[in-house]
């Protein structure tokens, strides 16, 4: 097995992008962007600490979630998950962040990219209400680099393709995962067929 240790060596695999890809970065948001991040009910935000360890977690709500203050800054509210706090410990170390915004039927991307802060801004709160409840932290990206990705990955996973799709009864619940990863020694819980759905989620 050869190890790549050069962009020359990695070029000479891969060859060079087309020049529009090339310069297809942008530096702030423009309409169309706008529009896609009001339909998008999904992102995902990769981050990473002072030591190069890195995060990526999903981040959804209803369409339009992710907001936009104006074409250099987008807020992304937080709601109630597992209190680790990956992302967010990492923010705090290094503010670099990037996402990708999807949108369920197209295998384009949005990319943002930027310098992220945590805010408890209780201006933010009452645009950010979901069945009552307000975040109480929020992730605002101060917009660095902005672009759209291919479709091709979503198109070779035929992520949107339900006859791709597994059976139900063809991976274990996330209860069977929990158990036999976390808490092997406890049993089934009784509520394994519980939908995110009926999860207190906000």
């Amino acid at each position: 097995m050869a190890t790549i240790t050069s962009l020359d060596e990695l070029r000479t695999l891969v060859g060079d992008p087309h020049p529009q890809v090339a310069t297809k970065e942008r530096n702030r948001l423009d309409e169309v962007d706008r529009e896609w991040l009001a339909a998008s009910p999904l992102c995902f935000i990769a981050t990473s600490n002072l030591e190069g360890d890195s995060d990526v977690s999903p981040r959804g709500d209803p369409p339009g979630f992710v907001r936009v203050l104006d074409d250099r800054t987008i807020v992304v509210p937080d709601r109630p998950g597992n209190r680790r706090v990956d992302s967010f410990r990492n923010i705090l170390e290094n503010p670099r962040v990037a996402l990708i915004h999807v949108i369920p039927g197209r295998g384009d991307t949005l990319r943002v990219a930027g310098a992220a802060r945590l805010v408890t801004e209780p201006a933010y709160g009452g645009e950010f209400v979901v069945k009552g409840r307000s975040p109480s932290v929020f992730v605002e990206v101060a917009v660095e680099r902005v672009f759209y990705h291919c479709s091709r990955a979503f198109l070779r996973g035929r992520l949107w393709k339900p006859d791709s799709w597994p059976l139900p009864d063809e991976l274990r619940s996330r209860e069977a995962i929990a158990q036999a990863v976390h808490q092997p020694y406890l049993p089934l819980s009784t509520d394994e067929g519980r939908t995110d759905e009926d999860a207190a989620l906000y």
